[in-house]
């Protein structure tokens, strides 16, 4: 039975991989190839990409547009455009630099690369100061 994006096959792949099983260990468990189970996980984290960037758009909705953090650019550079950027519009930011740089790299972590940004960042902010990524 399918409940949101994930089939019950491709939850218990995922349960299975964060238990350290591999690809082969769960095939041999559910009566399939490797290769399918390798199909089914692949899927799964597709849906969840999906997923992923359907709620960052449903944020976006009620925030405004902040900045864009252009790729190359130093995330401590990034933090201190963010919050100059907030100070034009009188948000306050809800987050200090450390809690900004975290959640600017748990948001979207292939975009970034050490300190550096790896490709555009869309920033918006609500009015409670709450940031979102797109």
């Amino acid at each position: 039975m399918k409940q949101g994006l994930l089939t019950d096959r491709q939850k218990e792949v995922l349960r299975f991989r964060k238990q350290g099983l591999t690809q082969q260990q769960i095939a041999d468990i559910i009566h399939t190839s490797k290769a399918n189970v390798c199909t089914i996980e692949k899927a799964a984290y597709e849906n969840i990409e999906k997923a992923k960037e359907t709620l960052e758009f449903l944020y976006t909705l009620d925030a405004t547009h902040l900045c864009t953090i252009r790729s190359g650019t130093d995330l401590f550079d990034a933090i201190g455009d963010i919050y100059t950027e907030a100070e034009k519009i009188h948000i306050k930011v809800r987050y200090d630099s450390i809690g900004l740089i975290n959640r600017l790299k748990e948001s979207n972590p292939e975009r970034f690369k050490g300190r550096f940004v790896r490709d555009d960042v869309e920033v918006y902010i609500t009015e409670e100061g709450d940031l979102c990524f797109g």
